[in-house]
């Protein structure tokens, strides 16, 4: 499975749940570290949660285990790592105060519209 189609897969998961201001970034031309970064809001803690464990049963129904996830069921930001693609769940003043999107503002915003065609 490609890191595309995986992370189709984890935005498609997050919509069912209704993130808000889903952004997906490719970062595959400036880091190692993986191809794609997903960061979305949640409104509330147990939304927050709902988004992580449909992206879990998601990636998990097609064979993709995660690596590692920070984070827990009270947790106002949780990240879940699958390689290469990794998955930024947060309350809107916590993605604030991170700031991601300017971290990785040298990667290339990717319109969802392309995540919707994956399968």
């Amino acid at each position: 499975m490609t890191s595309k189609e995986m992370a189709g897969i984890a935005y498609k998961a997050i919509d069912e749940k209704l993130g808000k201001d889903i952004k997906i970034i490719d970062i595959s031309e400036i880091s190692i570290l993986a191809d794609y970064l997903i960061i979305v809001n949640g409104t509330n803690i147990s939304q927050v949660q709902a988004i992580v464990d449909n992206v879990e049963m998601r990636m998990a129904e097609n064979g993709i285990v995660n690596k590692k996830i920070e984070g827990n069921r009270n947790s106002t930001w949780v990240l879940m790592d699958y390689g290469d693609v990794i998955v930024q769940v947060f309350m809107p003043d916590d993605r604030l105060f991170y700031d991601l999107e300017s971290i990785w503002r040298d990667g290339k915003d990717v319109d969802a519209e392309e995540f919707k065609k994956v399968p």
